[in-house]
């Protein structure tokens, strides 16, 4: 078995070169009823049948957890001008939605207001991705919204226009 040493500042480096979409998850927990959330930049299609989305998430995030005990989710996925968003939920705060503009999803998540997209999601299954959790989420309900996303690249967040421009 060939192994190497991989340099972890390289890595980000080069992985960085990868536009991601900026991807808000959010749940209500069980016992406290109020709304949780992190941030992703790992959300992608898996199948169309079944309708299924993945993500990964770290190890280290406190955050997970309470999503997770939700057992559904609504992943709103971030438009240009939304980086307020993605730093409170990104945050260690206790409540992170404190400032942020959100309603009930059709299946019962916060769903974050001018999102460009959010779908809705029950956790099917949870795999080991060495420092990250893999997640597979069916899509029980999804829609659009406006504008354009809000994307991460190179360490920078905005608008693809904004970044592509720059």
């Amino acid at each position: 078995m060939l192994t190497s040493t991989i340099d972890q500042a390289h890595y980000r480096t080069v992985m960085g070169h990868l536009p991601t979409g900026v991807v808000a998850l959010s749940g209500i927990t069980p016992d406290a009823e109020h709304p949780c959330g992190l941030v992703v930049g790992t959300f992608q299609s898996l199948s169309l049948d079944p309708p299924l989305v993945s993500f990964s998430v770290a190890h280290t995030s406190t955050s997970w957890p309470k999503v997770r005990a939700a057992g559904r989710l609504c992943a709103s996925i971030l438009a240009a001008g939304q980086e307020p968003i993605c730093r409170a939920l990104s945050s260690k705060q206790p409540n992170k939605f404190a400032d942020i503009d959100w309603t009930l999803s059709q299946t019962g998540s916060p769903r974050i207001t001018g999102a460009h997209a959010y779908v809705d999601c029950d956790i099917t299954h949870e795999l080991d991705g060495g420092d990250h959790t893999i997640v597979i989420a069916r899509i029980l309900h999804m829609d659009t919204g406006h504008g354009e996303p809000l994307v991460f690249h190179q360490g920078r967040l905005g608008g693809i226009r904004q970044l592509t421009a720059a």
